[in-house]
């Protein structure tokens, strides 16, 4: 137990220091960011479908699924303790109507603990929410630099989650989230001078906003053998309307604008008087979201399911930017996915004791621009490798897709994204047996 728990800080510390910026997404400028998947590797694997539940991965999508029966193949005893740890990175390719460019970002994706009591089961960790980073540019009618965009931050969460089983099918959950992080934003206006050359002098526009808060999402689950071979599974959740506090700041100063952002120097800073605006502490508005699920399978075979999703994003609401060209709507997402496994106890063949995910996912983002919805597509795979005992693995997942269009003057992403999570499993609460 201890080895693994060192193994599990030892790769959160790798992760950590490796990742940046959770995004390079210039659609991050908006709201309070790109928002994260909030599932597994195994989840985001087969479209981001969250209604599957076993003994062995953490569901945190639902918790609802802490809870479980014991194992019936271990003499009915309790479910092991499980720990996840992931990371992920994106490459990704941005294309305008008339420029393009890439970009790479990687990111710190959960760290979680489920831990079975009996029919209860709780769990907690921590999960980035959402992630802001972007540089943006505009011209004006000349075709000249006008404006300088650059943001970064994000919002991330730590959760605590309850699970009880109902009966040996059905079970509900409560999970507790405090949100918490900063936004930053800089706006740069340049402006020129008779013979249209830059002024080595223009003003910069500084936001920063610290946000904090918490939320509540509700669980059911449903978990039934309906044949010798097939089981049905089928998830409902539900995430009340909140509001977060956010702690705002904003100064504007002089600067001397060198070749990049990075070489900016900073004269004669002021602070805004937010205070007369009452825009010093502000409070945001996190819409409420609702998905439903189900799906069929044969346990330690196989398993396809649907799941659909939607959000209010139409009640989001910041009053600190109420006037940044874009409108929000709601939202939602269809996903579709499963996994196959060859042959869960084979001894002779290590692949096929391996599973194999796949999954489709059709998503509204609820952002609006320009009159035009910007949704995203993604297409996934994945691997689940077994590590150690027949509890533990590591699990690999690759997503291809696309964000944003090109009318209206906007831009289009293609990107391909990397996962890799511990699944870490061990059992604490053994019956002793004596002869």
């Amino acid at each position: 137990m201890i080895k693994k728990l060192v193994l599990v800080f030892i790769a959160l510390f790798a992760i950590q220091s490796y990742a940046q910026n959770g995004t390079s997404s210039p659609y991050s400028f908006y709201g309070i960011g790109s928002l994260n998947f909030k599932g597994s590797v195994e989840n985001r694997s087969m479209g981001g479908l969250g209604v599957y539940k076993d003994s062995i991965h953490i569901n945190f999508q639902n918790p609802a699924t802490y809870a479980g029966n014991n194992l019936a193949s271990f003499n009915n005893e309790s479910r092991p303790v499980k720990f996840a740890v992931a990371g992920s990175g994106t490459a990704t390719s941005l294309k305008a109507n008339t420029t393009s460019d890439k970009s790479k970002s990687a990111n710190f994706d959960y760290l979680g603990l489920s831990i079975p009591l009996g029919k209860f089961g709780f769990g907690f960790g921590i999960q980035p929410y959402s992630s802001v980073g972007y540089k943006l540019e505009t011209n004006n009618d000349s075709d000249d630099l006008e404006n300088r965009y650059e943001g970064e931050g994000g919002l991330n969460k730590v959760f605590l989650s309850f699970g009880y089983q109902i009966d040996s099918s059905l079970s509900i959950g409560l999970q507790a989230d405090y949100n918490f992080g900063n936004i930053e934003n800089n706006t740069v206006n340049i402006r020129y001078n008779e013979d249209n050359l830059p002024l080595q002098y223009q003003t910069k526009e500084y936001n920063k906003s610290e946000l904090s808060g918490v939320n509540f999402n509700l669980g059911l689950h449903y978990q039934k053998m309906i044949s010798d071979k097939l089981e049905l599974q089928t998830s409902l959740t539900y995430t009340p309307k909140t509001e977060l506090t956010s702690k705002n700041l904003r100064t504007f100063s002089t600067i001397y604008v060198g070749e990049t952002s990075d070489s900016d120097i900073i004269f004669n800073q002021l602070d805004g008087n937010l205070e007369a605006s009452n825009l010093q502490e502000t409070n945001l508005t996190l819409p409420s979201k609702f998905s439903i699920g189900a799906g069929l399978g044969q346990p330690r075979k196989w398993f396809a399911g649907i799941e659909y999703t939607t959000q209010n994003t139409s009640e989001f609401y910041n009053p600190l930017y109420d006037n940044v060209g874009a409108t929000f709507e709601d939202a939602s997402k269809l996903s579709i996915g499963g996994f196959f496994i060859p042959e869960y106890n084979s001894f002779s063949k290590y692949w096929k004791r391996m599973t194999y995910r796949a999954g489709l996912r059709f998503e509204n983002t609820g952002l609006n621009i320009n009159n035009e919805s910007i949704k995203e597509f993604g297409m996934s795979f994945g691997v689940g490798v077994p590590v150690g005992n027949v509890f533990s693995n590591a699990n690999i997942g690759l997503e291809f897709g696309q964000k944003g269009t090109l009318n209206a003057n906007l831009v289009k992403e293609n990107f391909v994204s990397f996962q890799v999570s511990l699944s870490l499993n061990d059992r604490w609460f053994i019956k002793k047996k004596y002869n």
